[in-house]
């Protein structure tokens, strides 16, 4: 029997905030060919992009589109809705802070307003840098010092005013077991909507009038059904699956773009699946 490590108190702090929030869980496949594609052309020309930032980037464009799902509820007597102007995505990330392995998260601004290439810096700098001095690390940091009713309290003040969400928390959230041989997830980001993102696997799709074996990604979705219902949750869903599986549907200015034509199972595509 030991205590809690300090590294860990953040998030003990975060799922305590958690305890109104009312999920239903959403989950659909998508067939990242094209993603994989233009990642395989972008890497020839000296461009690393992640999945994660594939999906930061669409699903940012497709949140500006339902401003209902992007934004926030608090209050239970008398409940105020917040519809934020912006579209803030927060990423999960592994890392080890004295020695502990934990989950420190980001909040990268203004998502869809940004470039695949200014979303994967942003992703870049938070995955490599050192978590001990980045900034937007520096919360969950302070945190660690703060004996547990302190921190837990400073965390409830700090998340508590709706015109705070979309800053500290962001009004999506993005979080990625890819790496590892999991199908697929569902995880509760504090927001209204949270993407879960698994392997991508070579499984049998249509095409048209034939079955092929192409790159799979299972997508889920979390959404608090206090803020929307699953109606609009689907939607969302679905028109992200839309945007990667014909990705990039309008380019980003200076991205490559991919090749013109898509074989229908692709082994570039798996051995490029293997690294996301």
């Amino acid at each position: 029997m030991r205590a809690l490590p300090r590294q860990r108190r953040h998030t003990l702090h975060f799922l305590a905030g958690l305890r109104d929030f009312a999920p239903v869980f959403l989950d659909t496949e998508v067939d990242m060919g094209a993603v994989l594609e233009h990642r395989a052309a972008a890497r020839a020309d000296q461009h690393s992009y992640s999945v994660s930032g594939y999906v930061l980037h669409t699903a940012a464009r497709v949140l500006a589109a339902h401003p209902e799902a992007n934004g926030a509820i608090r209050g239970r007597l008398r409940p105020r809705v917040a519809r934020y102007g912006t579209v803030n995505g927060k990423l999960a990330f592994d890392r080890t802070l004295g020695g502990v392995r934990v989950v420190l998260t980001a909040v990268l601004p203004d998502l869809a307003n940004c470039s695949l290439d200014e979303i994967q810096q942003q992703v870049d700098r938070l995955r490599d840098g050192d978590p001990e001095q980045l900034k937007e690390f520096a919360g969950a940091r302070m945190l660690h010092k703060l004996p547990v009713p302190n921190g837990r309290l400073l965390s409830r003040m700090a998340t508590r005013p709706l015109r705070r969400r979309a800053a500290l928390l962001g009004t999506f959230a993005v979080s990625s077991l890819g790496h590892r041989p999991i199908d697929g997830f569902y995880s509760i980001g504090g927001t209204t909507v949270t993407l879960g993102l698994g392997q991508i696997a070579q499984r049998p799709v249509a095409r048209g009038s034939a079955v092929v074996i192409a790159p799979v990604l299972r997508l889920s979705l979390t959404f608090d059904h206090r803020v929307i219902d699953g109606a609009e949750a689907a939607d969302v869903l679905a028109e992200i699956k839309t945007g990667l599986e014909n990705f990039p549907a309008v380019p980003d200015a200076g991205h490559p773009a991919p090749p013109a034509t898509r074989e229908p199972a692709a082994a570039g595509a798996e051995k490029a699946a293997s690294r996301s």
